[in-house]
């Protein structure tokens, strides 16, 4: 079995799969165990455990892999959203019911093969953007334990920073999938309004409610995207709209004014936001400059006006029936809602408000994607129980408008603003372009590996390839190796049709790669780049009759690399016909 790593993703779990190096039911078991160790950071309100999770396994031995693209791949569900024969909580023990049929955006990805591994902690009634607010405890942040971890969605972000699902669901009204994700360094996929049923999902603020994913990588991010997406006759929301490419816009916008940063990080947050839009500059798309005073009139509608009465239209008759059963915080928010405070008049004299401001946001946003920070600051969990109103308000500076103009957005990771604290920008588009924020995002993520790889090569002074063929490769017991020497995988590839692979004796298993002076077959091979200062010590560290000799590729190019003396084929098996390690592992799995 592999070693599971730290985080977990689609990609790296599909590889293990195919290689049949890791079982799902391993998978489960990794997690649980984890789960367990991190039982004090408050992540779960139903946490994985087999008892339940059992029938999800046993029915991927009856699923078609091929037809099944998340077959295996361990996902959090926030505990607003439905899973059949799970207590749905909304973060409120009281108000808890059991489903009998799961929401229909889970439906979807347990249709496509992934497995629902638990129900993550919220803010009660997805009302909070700190991740403090509930009667299961206070999530703690995946990276420094003393800071918030963001709300509402926070169990759902921290159980994938801490390597307990490869993906999770969240919601978001007012940035619970976007402020989790900045605070915990991960994607937050926020799509269009009605891009994803939100059928058996508890309402927050209905009209605006939004289904979200958080993950490491965007491609992950548009992966799910791809299963969770689509019109369902029976919600009301619901819409039907085209598939999501990423697109390049033909401008960046950034606001002309410098944004308000707050908490303990304040001037590290604006620093980091300095240098993040001085990289906007470097996407080799138009930068423009514009005033965001429309997007701050469109994000004070969602609490200081009576959009607030639609929380209360979802939740009032519980508050009353059961008063003092929620949060006292969170109670407080509801009853703003309440009828004596707002009446029709003014709802419709927001509406129109609204209106006039979404037809603005369309003319400046026509064609290209606006960036603003995702954050201006982060708190400790004890700084918000000393003010929790004021610290939630100001975490929403820079999301509440987002749902209530139907914009798409993606939270990046944006670095850090100082150790173990992240920094994150959030991307937005129109909802009729959502490729437009997609493809900025990725712009971003492709630029900012490109600096991260110039930065490495600076300090690593010189590098060289060196060619891996077994046990090194990724996935195998001895990667950790190639990571603890600073070598990064760089591709796949061929050696020329040259050599002959045996099986080596002993344990584990390892394969040997022989050059021949006629014939030979073309084997599968990784192509990594190491530090030439480590390149010494990891050749003194490997045993005979292996060792580092110059290795022929399909290219002509010769790159150093794994060999094998010959007298190690004198006897051994001959395992060239399977084409390289990988194969092997699957033939004999």
């Amino acid at each position: 079995m592999s070693k599971l790593p730290a985080h977990l993703t689609i990609d790296w779990l599909q590889q293990q799969y195919k290689d049949g190096l890791i079982s799902p039911k391993q998978v489960i078991e990794e997690i649980i165990l984890r789960a367990e160790k991190n039982q004090f950071m408050n992540i779960w309100i139903t946490p994985p455990d087999l008892s339940w999770l059992q029938p999800y396994l046993d029915n991927l031995e009856t699923i078609n892999k091929t037809d099944a693209p998340l077959w295996g791949i361990p996902f959090a569900v926030k505990d607003n959203i439905n899973l059949a024969g799970i207590p749905t909580t909304a973060g409120c023990a009281d108000y808890s019911y059991t489903p009998g049929e799961h929401a229909k955006v889970v439906s979807r990805l347990i249709d496509a093969g992934a497995i629902p591994v638990g129900k993550t902690n919220l803010d009660q009634f997805a009302t909070g953007l700190v991740g403090t607010r509930s009667p299961y405890g206070e999530t703690h942040n995946a990276i420094k334990e003393e800071l918030i971890s963001g709300g509402s969605s926070s169990g759902s972000a921290v159980a994938v920073a801490r390597g307990q699902a490869a993906f999770s669901l969240g919601t978001d009204t007012a940035g619970s999938g976007r402020v989790p994700a900045a605070l915990n360094n991960l994607i937050g996929f926020k799509p269009s309004l009605g891009a994803w049923s939100k059928e058996g999902v508890v309402p927050a603020c209905e009209s605006i409610d939004c289904v979200t994913v958080f993950a490491h990588t965007l491609d992950e991010a548009i992966k799910v995207d791809e299963h969770a997406r689509g019109e369902e006759s029976t919600d009301p929301w619901s819409k039907k709209l085209p598939k999501l490419v990423p697109e390049h816009p033909e401008k960046i916008c950034l606001p002309e004014e410098t944004p308000e940063f707050y908490g303990p990080y304040a001037k590290e947050y604006q620093k980091a936001w300095e240098a993040a839009a001085a990289k906007v500059k470097e996407q080799g798309v138009p930068v423009v400059y514009v005033n965001t005073d429309l997007f701050a009139e469109a994000a004070k509608v969602l609490y200081g006006g009576p959009w607030i009465a639609e929380r209360w239209a979802a939740l009032g008759d519980f508050i009353d029936s059961k008063p003092c059963t929620a949060v006292p915080v969170t109670e407080e928010v509801l009853r703003s809602g309440s009828p004596e405070n707002y009446d029709a008049a003014s709802l419709f004299q927001a509406i129109h408000k609204l209106q006039a401001l979404k037809r603005d946001v369309k003319n400046l946003l026509k064609d290209a994607a606006l960036v603003m920070p995702t954050c201006g600051g982060t708190w400790t969990r004890e700084e918000v129980s000393q003010d929790p109103v004021a610290t939630n308000s100001k975490m929403g500076l820079y999301t509440n408008h987002c749902n209530l103009l139907d914009l798409s957005a993606v939270a990046v990771p944006a670095g850090d603003a100082a150790p173990q604290v992240p920094f994150g920008i959030t991307i937005f588009s129109l909802a009729e372009q959502e490729g437009l924020a997609a493809g900025t995002a990725d712009l971003w993520m492709t630029r900012s590996k490109e600096v991260e790889r110039t930065k490495r090569h600076k300090v690593k002074k010189e590098t060289t390839d060196l060619v891996v063929c077994g046990l090194h490769m990724r996935g195998y017991p001895l990667e950790k190796q190639m990571r603890e020497c600073g070598a990064e995988f760089v591709r796949e590839t061929l050696t020329a049709p040259k050599y002959q692979l045996i099986k080596l004796p002993g344990h584990p298993a390892k394969p040997g790669m022989i050059k021949q002076n006629k014939g030979g077959a073309a084997i599968s091979v990784e192509v990594w780049e190491m530090p030439v200062e480590s390149l010494g010590c990891f050749t003194a560290s490997i045993p005979s009759p292996l060792g580092i000799g110059k290795v022929e590729l399909e290219d002509g190019s010769e790159v150093p690399g794994f060999i094998c003396e010959g007298y190690a084929g004198s006897g051994a098996e001959d395992i060239s016909a399977l084409g390289g390690w990988r194969q092997v592992a699957a033939v004999r799995n």
